[in-house]
């Protein structure tokens, strides 16, 4: 991957990470139709290199059910493309993640993870997240910007 760049998700990335299927229990987190479609009304970012890598997805969308909304604190969400998870492309899909919420004006940030996702985990904890708590199945994690 060569450098990273977050772009607003256009209609064709979109598209294509509607397509993205992942291996075993990371199945979990397939796009279904009852999620409709990836806007970037709706909060969702390309993160592209020379091709589409992964996405990012900011505020209400990125938010799981039933956890409240936090004042002053943006709830993030991302996604890598399958064949690049788990291949020691974490650490700079993460940086180049922080980096666009830091342009942002973002102070603080929250995101979930599935508590058995250690790979998840890792990424999110070395972009600078730390655990603040659990909501149901996720490991809730908090970032100062």
């Amino acid at each position: 991957m060569a450098d990273l760049r977050v772009l607003p998700l256009s209609a064709e990335h979109a598209e294509d990470i509607l397509t993205w299927r992942y291996p075993g229990p990371w199945s979990f987190y397939d796009s279904r139709p009852e999620d409709g479609p990836l806007t970037a009304e709706e909060g969702y970012f390309a993160v592209v290199s020379d091709s589409l890598v992964g996405f990012l997805c900011v505020g209400e969308e990125a938010r799981v059910p039933g956890l409240a909304e936090a004042d002053g604190v943006v709830d993030v969400g991302v996604g890598m493309r399958p064949d690049l998870v788990g291949k020691g492309n974490g650490a700079r899909f993460g940086a180049a993640v922080v980096e666009h919420l830091r342009r942002s004006g973002v102070t603080q940030a929250r995101c979930v993870v599935q508590t058995w996702n250690e790979r998840s985990l890792r990424v999110a904890r070395g972009m600078g997240f730390v655990d603040s708590g659990v909501h149901g199945e996720y490991v809730v994690l908090r970032l100062v910007l």
